[in-house]
C-alpha cells in the first residue's frame, strides 16, 4: 500500500466548507471542517485508486506552501 502526505485547504462557503488539495487539484466539500477534510480524503483516493500512472505524475505538484500575507491597497 502506497501513502502520500498531502494538504488540505479550506475555505468557509455559505453554511459549509470547500476543501482543496493543491497537489493533486482534487475538491470536495462538508458542512463541518472534519467532514469537508473526510470527503477529501475520501475523493483523493478515488482518484488515486482510478487514475493511471500517468495522470497521477502529470498532476502531483510535490511541494506545496501555504502561507498569509499583507495586502495593501486604496
Amino acid at each position: 500500500m502506497k501513502k502520500m502526505n498531502l494538504t488540505a485547504v479550506l475555505e468557509r462557503e455559505n453554511d459549509g466548507f470547500v476543501s482543496l488539495c493543491p497537489e493533486l487539484d482534487v475538491a470536495s466539500q462538508g458542512n463541518t471542517v472534519k467532514e469537508a477534510v473526510t470527503n477529501l480524503r475520501e475523493a483523493v483516493g478515488l482518484f488515486l485508486e482510478t487514475a493511471d500512472t500517468a495522470e497521477i505524475e502529470e498532476r502531483y505538484k510535490g511541494e506545496v506552501f501555504v502561507t498569509h500575507f499583507e495586502a495593501v491597497y486604496a
